[in-house]
Order: C-alpha cells, then sequence, then structure tokens
C-alpha cells in the first residue's frame, strides 16, 4: 500500500511534502538525463545489481535524507534506501551516512543528482551549526535570507533548520519588509509602515530597514514590529537595542561573518540574519560508492 502523503517524515523543524519536493526533484532529473545515460546504457548490463554508499570525505552535519529517499523513489522505486545516520547529526570524515541498493543502472543515472543535493544540504547546515555554536549562551537567534539558489530555496532553508538555525522569511509574501527603497517611495518610514498597515492582515508582520539610531527611533514610533539594524557597527546597535528596550524585536543584518557574529550577539539582538548560510555555503565533500552485488 502507498504511503500517505502526510505520513512521510517531516524533519527538523518543518515538511518536506511531496507536492512540494517532487517537482525540484523531477527537474533536476529531467535536467541530468536529457534523453538517457548514454555512459549507464552502453557500459552497464539491464539487470545488474549494486550497493552504493554514501561516504562523508569530510566532518560535517547530515542534511538530505529524507531527500535523497524521495529521489530514488523517483528514480526507481524499486531500490532500497536506509539511512545509517540521523537528519542533523554532526558526523565525522569517513562516516557512511546512507545506503542505497537495488538496480545498478538506476543507481548510476540518480548518482550525480543525488550527490549535488546532498552535498550541497549539508554544507548549508554544517555552516548554520557553526554560526549557532558562536553565539551560544546570547539571546540572539540565527536566521538565513532569501538569498538561495533559484528553485531550491525550500532545501535550502530545510536544511539552515537542520543547522540548528532558523528561517526568515520564505517570499515577498510572507511578511511585510520595508527596506531603504520602499523609504524612498513613500516619503518617510512612518508613511510606509502606515501604507503596509492599511493595505495588509492584521496579523501580518512589519519590518523596516534602518541604517542609524535615527531611522531606528521613527521605525519604533511608526509601531514597527521588528526593527533591522542594516551595517550598524556593534557599538550603535548596543545603543540601539537599549532605545527600543523590548518595545520591538531587533535584528542584525548586513556583512556578518564567524569572526564578528559573536561581538553582534553580545550587543543584545534578538536576531541575526546571515546571508552567507545560503550564498556562500558551498558543497560538502561526499561521493557515492558503489560496489557491484553477486
Amino acid at each position: 500500500m502507498a504511503e500517505a502523503l502526510h505520513a512521510i517524515p517531516a524533519g527538523p523543524g518543518g515538511s518536506l511534502h511531496p507536492l512540494i519536493l517532487d517537482p525540484i526533484l523531477d527537474a533536476a532529473l529531467r535536467e541530468d538525463w536529457g534523453w538517457g545515460d548514454l555512459s549507464t546504457q552502453s557500459v552497464v548490463s539491464p539487470g545488474e545489481r549494486a550497493r552504493a554508499d554514501f561516504l562523508y570525505k569530510a566532518p560535517g552535519v547530515v542534511c538530505g535524507l529524507e531527500v535523497i529517499r524521495r529521489l530514488w523513489q523517483r528514480v526507481d522505486p524499486g531500490l532500497q534506501f536506509t539511512a545509517k545516520a540521523q537528519e542533523g547529526e554532526q558526523v565525522e570524515k569517513g562516516t557512511v551516512a546512507a545506503v542505497v541498493e537495488g538496480d545498478a543502472r538506476s543507481i548510476l543515472m540518480g548518482e550525480r543528482v543525488a550527490l549535488n543535493l546532498m552535498q550541497r544540504m549539508s554544507a548549508i547546515a554544517t555552516m548554520a551549526s557553526t554560526y549557532v555554536a558562536a553565539v551560544e549562551g546570547t539571546r540572539a537567534q540565527i536566521l538565513d535570507t532569501r538569498k538561495t539558489t533559484p528553485g531550491l530555496r525550500v532545501l535550502e532553508k530545510y536544511a539552515v533548520r537542520a543547522g540548528g538555525a532558523r528561517n526568515h522569511r520564505f517570499g515577498l509574501a510572507d511578511a511585510i519588509m520595508i527596506k531603504d527603497n520602499h523609504i524612498e517611495m513613500a516619503g518617510s518610514i512612518a508613511e510606509a509602515v502606515r501604507r503596509a498597515r492599511q493595505g495588509s492582515a492584521s496579523t501580518t508582520m512589519v519590518e523596516v530597514e534602518t541604517e542609524s539610531l535615527e531611522m531606528v527611533q521613527e521605525a519604533l514610533a511608526a509601531g514597527a514590529d521588528i526593527i533591522m539594524l542594516d551595517n550598524m557597527a556593534p557599538r550603535v546597535m548596543t545603543e540601539a537595542v537599549a532605545l527600543v528596550a523590548g518595545r520591538a524585536k531587533v535584528e542584525a543584518s548586513g556583512g556578518i561573518s564567524l569572526e564578528t557574529v559573536r561581538r553582534v550577539a553580545e550587543t543584545g539582538v534578538d536576531y541575526i540574519s546571515v546571508g552567507a548560510l545560503t550564498h556562500s555555503a558551498g558543497s560538502l565533500d561526499i561521493s557515492l560508492d558503489i560496489h557491484r552485488l553477486g
């Protein structure tokens, strides 16, 4: 009997529902396959069986297990996928995190897409966990941004959660963020916030980007729910947090690195958004070691 869609494991912090996941996987497979795998079809005999190990060649956080499980189902429902590690688990170099077994042609045809996704997601989860560890003991929560790979945002933001960080808004429809260009077009922070409140549901959060203490005061007076401190020096951030005094949430953003994130957290901000979690994570070194069976 087919498994109910809602019964598929959700993973850390949220769901990767097949209705969302399958189009991403299918597009990736179509991109790679084109009109067929000429190498595999030429070299590997039909009916050959194999086992493939997902080997972590660098330490990091495991991410993407359920994504890859679903990928193999799309490639060939007869393949058997077994996770050997937990999603979000920190593993050492040399760890076999998962195994897939079955038709050798099917495994080889899905190999590159599986590795691309798992390497990318594991790298993001690993970077997120590093940032989270760097601010341990402070009140600050690490957030991602919308600086994601087009078409892969849901997977990349999932990976951020697997690494212990949290998601900022998923897209333009999630919440209102009034940035410098919006303020320019509205004429002032107060007018921008007024228009935002008037044109949205009463439950919609309104965040305002600020670049000075004067702008922080304006955003506070306008009733912003979250005030972003954009590219401010830590000393100024400390003053801004004191000025807000708990009347709104405070987010730090702009060029924050591992070298600076602890100092930023110590200013007392509630959130620190880090674009590097997704735009600079790269790929973790993982290989798919294939062994012929029988």
